[in-house]
């Protein structure tokens, strides 16, 4: 189970249409090692989870520029649980304040990437805390 590459979900749920950031960390954490499935624009929360699933993904990335992340980020989870793969690390980035991050987190949110942050970072991010599910 070590040598497993992981699968990684990136998804722009809601209706905002800007992914080229989504597109950028996607290529990063392919060129990390990773496998990465892009869900592409306006996804609904039930999409990603389905397709989390279905790919048999070890994490989710959510990008949200909308400023809907405080509904989306809970629902993807909660979608996740409600299929059994509760066990999905959720991750994401995007236009979020300070206290949405922290209130994000206590949610279960694993991290909340902002505008500045490096590719490298996430990547290791990615590397030093998303494990292969079981």
């Amino acid at each position: 189970m070590a040598d497993k590459r992981l699968r990684i979900i990136v998804a722009k749920p809601g209706l905002d249409g800007h992914d080229r950031g989504a597109k950028i960390i996607a290529r990063a954490l392919r060129d990390g090692g990773f496998e990465v499935i892009y869900t592409g624009l306006h996804q609904t929360p039930e999409m990603i989870a389905e397709a989390a699933v279905q790919e048999d993904a070890d994490a989710v990335g959510l990008s949200v520029l909308s400023g809907a992340h405080m509904t989306l980020f809970p629902e993807v989870m909660r979608q996740l649980k409600e299929r059994g793969a509760g066990d999905v690390v959720v991750f994401g980035g995007g236009i979020i304040p300070d206290d949405d991050a922290v209130k994000l987190r206590d949610q279960g949110v694993k991290q909340i990437f902002t505008p500045g942050a490096s590719t490298e970072d996430i990547v290791k991010w990615v590397r030093e805390n998303v494990q292969p599910r079981q």
